[in-house]
Formats: C-alpha cells, structure tokens, sequence
C-alpha cells in the first residue's frame, strides 16, 4: 500500500535517503508518494495562496490576499456549510459611547478563568470596531434602531456591545464577504473536495525547519489533487461532532487541528470544550442552536414544570457565562431523570420574538414549535472548541508558511471560557493580521512536491466499519468526556479509542480514501487530543470540570501537547 497517512518519526521520517527526498517530508515514509515526474498535471495545482475551509476567517483572508496573488480556497461542502452561516447571536465589539475597550477586555478576562493572555485580548478587542465597520462598508446588514446599530448584550457581558441581523448574524456576515469573493478574478473556489493532509519539508541533520508547501485534497470524482502554494491557510473551524449533541454544522470534525498535528505542529488547550446551554432537544433539529440573545432579551430556563432553576447556582441567573449555565441544566437533568430542561420564550413577548428571532420561529415552527406560546426543549450541546493549532493572533504557527486563524487556532484569546460573541471577532480579526502578515513576508520557491501515490489498494466492499466507529466516538465522548468528567472516564475513553485507531488505521491503508473515512480518521484524533489534554489538567477550570480535581489551581497554565506524545 502506498497512500499517504500516518504521522511519522520526527527523528527519521524516511527509511532511505534520496537527493530530492531529503529536504521534502509528508506525515509518512517516502514510499508514499510520486516524484512530479510520475503525476499527471490533471492532478496538480498550484497558487500563491490556499486556503482550507470557507467560513468568515477563510472569507476575510482570501478577499485581502486576492489583491496581491492567486487564491485557491478548499471546501468539503457548501460554501454555506460552515459554523460562521449558523451563527445566531452576534458579534462583539465597543461600538457605542458607554462602553469602552477596557470593559469588553475585563469582561473577556473574567470568562476566560485565568487563562486568557491579556496581550492577545488587548490586541483583538482593539481592533473590533474597524472590523465591524469594514463589514459594514461591504454590505453586511446589521439591525439598527433610528440609524444606529442595535446592540444586544449576552452572558458575561457588562454592556450591549453585541451588533447582529436579526438571529442570523453570520449568514449576515457571510454573504457579505462571498459576495466580494465569488467574483475575483484572482480567487478559484474548490467546493466538495476534502483536504486530506498538508505537504510539509524536514531539513535533517541541520535541525528541524519544517515548512508548508500546500496540501493533497480529494476531489468529489474521487482523484487526490497535489495542490502547492506559497504559503497555506487553515480555517477549518471547530470539531463539535465529535459530541452527539452538537449546534455545528457536519463538516465540523475537526479537519485542520489533525492535519496541522500530523504535520508537526502543537496543539494548545484542547480540553475547553464549550457546550452551549440551549441546543434544541428534537430528532428533526439536532443541531439548532437558541440563541443566547434570547436569555438576554429576558427568555427563562425551567424545568417540565416551569421553575426556573437557575438562580439555584449562580445569582446572576439566565445571565450567568455558557459554562455556568451548561453545567447548570445539565445537573437539572440528571438530577431529575429527564431528556430535557426548557426554554421559556414568552416573557420577550410575541411582538419582539417575531422583529428580533424571525428565523428561529419560523425553523420551530417547521417542527411543529411554537417559541411565542410555549417553552422549547433543550440541552446543552457542544458548540465552541477554545483550544486548537497553538498559534499567534496573526496566525502563524511552528510550521513556516502555514498559518492558523478562527476557532482551529488557540491564541489565548479565549482561554478557559469564550465570552459569547467574542469567536466572529477573532476569527475576523485573525483574518486580517494573517493576510497583512503574509503579504509583507517572503518564502524562497518550494522543492519539487511529489503526488499522491495509491498503488496496492482494494476497493471497499462496505462502510459499517465506519459508520460503527464514528457513531461509537461521538457516544463514547458525549458520556465519558462531556460537561462534567472523571479521571476513571478518562482512561476508559483513551483506552477504547486506542482500538478504534488501529482498526481505522487498517482500513484506511487498505482502501481508497473517501471524505467519511477522512473525516472518520480526523475525529478519532480530535478525541484522543482533548482527552490526552484533560487528563493533563489536574484541576477544574472553566469549561473543564473534574470531579476528581474540583479544585483552581492558585496559577493558570496552558495545555500544549507536540507531536508523538500521544
């Protein structure tokens, strides 16, 4: 079998020497792959800049670099199908005159639990406003009350500081930024190819100087593309199906983390999973979020017999942060045996419900929901990863020419809790100083880039093994691995998904890759990461809580995990 895979051997990663082989290193031994010379160009592309996923960050960063190079931007879906497009509540940012930068960074601080670097916050908070502004002058329509912007508050927050469309906020945001890029001459658009692995060079014998030459990507008529470029771009967004409950869109399985830890890069603070409290509890919606707008607007949490229990564990109440909150209703469930707690919608009244929620009611209502007359179930599910690619608030990682930017990134923004609202920010934010940071840096032309070789391979007689293994990860990790968890939790998750990887590793080798079995291979990762990560933290913090480790510790330090140490 000769497919490139596995993460290799930092030390050694060739078995033989070659004189072009020496300076190039895939995630393998060199067996698995083609000099140039073998390909065909039908399989080979190349630009100055790619781009892996499509979401506000990947958006923001591609209509920047356009204005001084090629674009090739890769999506496994829709270019609609990303965790910007689902985006309710908002955006934040000191847009009036009673708030100020230093309230939003203490509010940011506080949520974070001890973690956020307050350099980064600084940096990200400051810049908030001529972001918004520049959506603005592209076209993003954001509600506004007698010409101003109308500004909501949501859990954590000291002001109304959060700007949004109605509760679709990021299609908002989204088309705005498509509308500028679908048309540039300069932009070339991949939808329903599936990134595989980056294309990374190892110097050996003069120290390690990894650097990124692009990536292989499969296209949806199943050939594998050798895509080189210049300088390489994750925005792959977050991994929420590696829960059940997850307000994440499907491709949301954690693509870019796995392929950057592959590739050599660490991974920093992947045990902050944050669970949003009001997921809707419903086969048809499984994965429609209640906006935390709502609980600003004044919508109560209640049990099936309508007591609002959340002034029971924090006196601030609906308004409490996510984490608060989550932990809050998932008590209330298990304590009383039940599917769901609920959303109780009508203290907002139907007039402000049906002006500020329009797309919410209406969704309900195609379920047979009515959230003007009657409370809606819920439950928590995972909605936001604040750890990821260990990276700067420009994006750049350890590997040269690869950068990181959105919710696949982990600056230190968000640290051990994100504030609501705060993730558009970022990831737009990050957007910005990458593609200034690239345009103003210089990568020396790459070595010949071999192709993709998938000689020896048999082609698959069925999928039950792949659809077992997934739906066993998103099980195993939503009981064992979820809002509250246990050392002895812990150990038995890693243990069984030691045998999952082998027997995902033996049928990736033998047949040829498709996106469920990518996507399959990306998730187990992603879960073994942020358990080796919890099992690390010997304490409960913000979205991490130990029943064997209630305790804070007095200094806050982060989780960074390099590669073969799991």
């Amino acid at each position: 079998m000769a497919k490139h895979g596995e993460c290799a051997s930092y030390t050694n990663p060739f078995i033989d020497s070659h004189p072009l082989l020496d300076e190039f290193f895939t995630p393998d031994t060199k067996s698995r792959v083609v000099l140039p010379s073998m390909s065909s160009s039908k399989k080979r592309l190349k630009a100055d800049y790619l781009i892996i996923g499509s979401g506000a960050a990947g958006l923001l960063a591609a209509r920047r670099l356009a204005e001084h190079g090629s674009v090739i931007i890769v999506n496994k879906d829709s270019f609609q199908d990303s965790s910007t497009w689902y985006a309710q509540g908002g955006i934040a940012g000191v847009l009036s005159d009673s708030d100020s930068v230093a309230s939003h960074v203490q509010d940011t601080l506080a949520a974070g639990g001890g973690l956020c670097h307050p350099e980064v916050v600084q940096t990200v908070v400051e810049r908030g406003r001529a972001i918004i502004d520049d959506l603005i002058a592209i076209g993003t329509r954001f509600d506004q009350t007698n010409g101003e912007l109308h500004l909501t508050q949501e859990g954590g927050h000291s002001s109304r500081r959060i700007a949004h469309a109605q509760d679709a906020t990021g299609r908002a945001i989204g088309e705005a930024l498509l509308s500028k890029v679908a048309p540039h001459p300069n932009i070339r658009r991949l939808e329903q190819h599936t990134a595989i692995d980056l294309i990374t060079t190892l110097r050996i014998g003069h120290g390690t100087i990894n650097r990124c030459l692009g990536a292989y990507v499969l296209a949806p008529e199943g050939h594998v593309l050798t895509i080189e470029a210049g300088h390489t771009i994750l925005a792959t967004g977050g991994a929420g199906k590696v829960y059940l409950y997850t307000s994440n869109p499907h491709a949301a399985s954690g693509d870019g983390i796995a392929m950057a830890w592959r590739a050599g890069a660490p991974v920093m603070n992947l045990e902050f999973i944050q669970f949003h409290p009001t997921c809707l509890f419903h086969r048809q919606g499984s994965n429609m979020l209640l906006s935390e707008a709502l609980r600003g607007e004044g919508a109560h949490l209640v049990d099936s017999q309508g007591r609002r229990f959340m002034f029971d564990y924090d006196e601030r109440g609906e308004m409490a942060p996510r984490d608060v909150v989550a932990r809050a209703i998932d008590y209330e469930i298990k304590k009383q045996g039940a599917d769901c707690m609920y959303l109780d919608a009508r203290p907002i009244g139907r007039s402000q419900l049906l002006d500020h929620f329009p797309n919410i009611h209406e969704r309900l209502l195609e379920l047979g929901l009515d959230i003007t007359s009657q409370p809606i179930p819920i439950v928590p599910a995972a909605h936001y990863i604040c750890g990821g690619i260990k990276a700067e608030v420009n994006g750049r990682t350890e590997i040269n020419a690869l950068y990181a930017i959105g919710e696949t990134a982990c600056t230190g923004l968000h640290g051990a809790n994100r504030l609501a609202s705060n993730s558009l920010l970022e990831c737009l934010v990050m957007a910005d100083c990458c593609a200034t940071d690239i345009i103003n840096s210089e990568v020396p032309p790459p070595p010949p880039i071999p192709t993709w070789d998938d000689s020896g391979i048999v082609p698959e007689t069925e999928r039950i093994q792949i659809k077992q293994n997934w739906d066993e990860i998103r099980a195993m990790m939503s009981h064992y691995v979820g809002i509250v968890r246990s050392d002895e939790r812990l150990r038995r998750a890693k243990r069984r998904l030691h045998v999952i990887r082998e027997e995902i590793a033996s049928y990736y080798w033998k047949h040829p890759v498709n996106q469920d079995l990518l996507e399959l291979r990306n998730l187990e990762l992603i879960a073994e990461l942020i358990i080796t990560s919890a099992q690390q933290r010997l304490e409960s913090r913000g979205l991490h809580y130990s029943t064997d480790h209630t305790k804070t510790d007095a200094v806050g330090k982060d989780t960074i995990l390099w590669p073969n140490t799991l």
